[in-house]
């Protein structure tokens, strides 16, 4: 009698569990590719809207020191600025006083209004060169005995939807960021 047995033969067991723990792995990949695209795409979302605040902080900085032209009512009730990326003197402000003014303040001594028209024009400039279709809004009214302003960037945003039927697909909505000044 033999004190060793021979194994029964399992042909093809082994490769069966390769296979599955081959598909195992190839799905948690795919999965780990849909969270990095997502992570990207949220990534490049948060990065517009940092910009955007930043923008309008800075235009709110030359509206503070600008007080001449902003905070004594001199400003019009609305204007809108189109600007063209690396193109200032192109950008198109919707008031025709601050659109006529094309004076370069940084080489050039400025009233208050050439001042507000050259501030609008590299405010316009330097969204459109970094948000794409982009449009800038400042909104002034007298409140409770102080002008209070509006200022509003508004952008087109593609980002990638987790929500939408085909889940990460492509999506596009204009964005707004809106930001109180007292200057």
């Amino acid at each position: 009698m033999s004190l060793f047995r021979t194994p029964a033969k399992e042909n093809g067991s082994s490769l069966l569990e390769v296979l599955v723990a081959l598909l195992l792995i190839s799905v948690g990949l795919l999965g780990i590719a849909k969270t990095q695209a997502l992570s990207i795409g949220n990534t490049k979302t948060a990065r517009s809207r940092s910009i955007a605040s930043i923008h309008a902080a800075s235009l709110a900085s030359a509206m503070h020191s600008n007080t001449s032209y902003w905070a004594a009512g001199l400003a019009p009730a609305k204007v809108t600025v189109a600007g063209v990326a690396a193109a200032p003197t192109n950008t198109v402000i919707s008031d025709a006083t601050l659109n006529g003014n094309t004076t370069d303040c940084v080489s050039n001594s400025c009233t208050p209004v050439q001042m507000a028209a050259y501030d609008l024009r590299q405010w316009g400039s330097d969204i459109a060169q970094q948000l794409p279709s982009s449009q800038g809004t400042v909104a002034c009214s007298m409140q409770v005995g102080a002008i209070n302003c509006t200022v509003q960037i508004q952008w087109a945003e593609t980002y990638i939807s987790l929500l939408s039927v085909a889940s990460g697909s492509k999506q596009s909505a204009t964005q707004t960021y809106t930001l109180l000044v007292q200057p």
